[in-house]
């Protein structure tokens, strides 16, 4: 079987040019099939054995139709924590943020179910207290994903908009966030990803997810990756402090995040 988390995926120059003016990208051939079944199976087990929500979906709000989310399935499986600290994705993460390594901030899984609702529109930075933009989510599907499904779809050239990062995910972002990028011209681009495509977006990147209309989950891994020398800032919300507590307690304000929760996965100062 070709089992492969560590190998070195080379980008162009022009890809990562294009990732800094658009604030995310779409890669193909990041990981194998073999690959994304191997971790892909434990991954869905650790999903359903940890997952708490039993609402039916017409009585849930907005933001739990989107989504069942598990968080930190690395502390639960050797396994899921050995395919969170593969290098092959920390490398790509590190070259597109153009930083000399990165550290975990914290991995989730996020399983659309048939008939789960839309992911509104939003921005991933708004729950981290970090004192930086050099973070960066890698969004790893485990099958393929037409539009069917769902697919993460992202507002090009959005990373440096003001309007709407003080705006959780909900019916109020989802409004809000959409109209203000229509406004202003921001193209949405919402392509299907095929098997072992994998797309990465900065923290700041407004992005969104259509209904899964299909028969089957949407089911994804994601990594969140930030520069392995970011320090923590001033939590700005009750969102944010309970993001510090969660995930980065030993840290305080001004500290670099060096915490047991958050190990450097690939740095070019330690190959």
């Amino acid at each position: 079987m070709s089992i492969d988390i560590h190998s070195t995926y080379d980008l162009t120059a022009e890809q990562i040019s294009a990732f800094e003016r658009d604030g995310f990208i779409k890669l193909a051939n990041v990981l194998s099939p073999e690959t994304l079944r191997y971790y892909g199976k434990e991954i869905t087990r650790l999903t359903i054995a940890l997952n708490t929500q039993d609402t039916p979906m017409e009585e849930r709000s907005t933001y739990d139709k989107a989504f069942l989310q598990i968080m930190n399935l690395w502390k639960h499986s050797s396994k899921v924590a050995e395919f969170v600290m593969g290098r092959r994705l920390a490398q790509i993460a590190a070259s597109l943020l153009r930083v000399s390594g990165v550290r975990l901030y914290h991995d989730q899984s996020l399983y659309k179910e048939p008939g789960g609702g839309i992911t509104p529109a939003h921005a991933d930075q708004y729950y981290w207290p970090m004192n930086s933009d050099r973070t960066i989510t890698a969004w790893i599907p485990l099958q393929a994903v037409p539009q069917t499904m769902g697919p993460l779809g992202f507002y090009a050239r959005s990373q440096s908009v003001k309007f709407g990062r003080d705006l959780g995910i909900s019916d109020e972002s989802e409004e809000k966030i959409s109209a203000n990028m229509a406004k202003h011209g921001f193209e949405f681009v919402s392509i299907s990803f095929d098997l072992g495509e994998v797309s990465f977006h900065l923290g700041w990147t407004f992005h969104k997810a259509a209904a899964n209309v299909s028969d089957h989950p949407r089911s994804v891994m994601t990594v969140i990756y930030m520069d392995e020398q970011i320090r923590l800032g001033n939590a700005l919300s009750i969102a944010q402090e309970n993001d510090r507590l969660q995930w980065c307690p030993e840290t305080l304000p001004g500290e670099k995040v060096t915490g047991i929760n958050n190990p450097v996965i690939y740095s070019t100062t330690t190959q």
